[in-house]
């Protein structure tokens, strides 16, 4: 495995330096911030593979940190560190865009673990990602790539990063179905076995922002018994 950078944004220096040590193992460059805007700034200006962030930070909590990188375009790995263990908050950090979710106390082995599988799943994504049209026109939706704009009928429509990237994969195949747990592992990066209606959540409200009548969708389908897809017929 190539030497990796890593960022870790924690206040507590004792879980850091346990991470950085095991990190650091695996033949990571690792670099720590403790104070939430400090860490957002590193990550806006430096390139890296993995950044780790607690959620409750000094200066700015880890879910904004996470909700600007995505904002920013940054497809940088996210896993978020943090004492809750509530489902909700799970589903927040999901939703803003965290690639995993990871709840204290944990154990090294399954830190390591976790890590791994980010670090393979951005090698394999990397290597095998199909070519991706920089501007789709389909029907007067209209998505440009390099600008992550979406214009439906000459009209911007303000989208999430997730529904941003659900559209483009959706669209980029049409007549391709993908299951929810399809869905999870390529646009969130992860298999969140068990949080399939994130994805639920997700297209219904991409269908309310594209769809002139959300309950009778042109653009974005169900498959029944499989999940959804693009309209290949438009």
């Amino acid at each position: 495995m190539d030497t990796k950078n890593v960022l870790i944004v924690e206040d507590d220096t004792n879980i850091t330096e346990l991470l950085s040590i095991h990190l650091s193992d695996l033949g990571c460059k690792v670099v720590s911030e403790k104070n939430g805007q400090n860490g957002l700034t590193r990550a806006q200006d430096e390139n890296f593979d993995l950044i780790i962030l607690d959620v409750m930070l000094p200066g700015l909590n880890g879910m904004e940190i996470c909700r600007k990188i995505r904002q920013a375009d940054r497809q940088t790995p996210i896993m978020m560190l943090t004492a809750r263990s509530e489902e909700i908050d799970k589903v927040m950090g999901l939703e803003t865009g965290a690639d995993d979710y990871l709840t204290k106390p944990f154990s090294v082995r399954e830190f390591i673990a976790r890590v791994r599988v980010i670090f393979r799943r951005s090698e394999e994504k990397a290597r095998y990602a199909a070519p991706v049209p920089q501007l789709i026109r389909i029907a007067g939706l209209e998505i440009d790539m390099d600008k992550r704009k979406v214009m439906l009928h000459g009209e911007r429509l303000d989208l999430s990063p997730r529904e941003f990237e659900l559209i483009v994969l959706l669209a980029s195949n049409p007549g391709k179905s993908y299951s929810r747990k399809q869905l999870l592992s390529l646009v969130w990066g992860y298999d969140f076995e068990g949080y399939e209606h994130t994805v639920n959540t997700h297209i219904n409200r991409l269908r309310g922002k594209i769809e002139a009548d959300a309950s009778n969708p042109v653009f974005v389908l169900t498959t029944w018994g499989i999940g959804y897809r693009f309209n290949e017929d438009l």
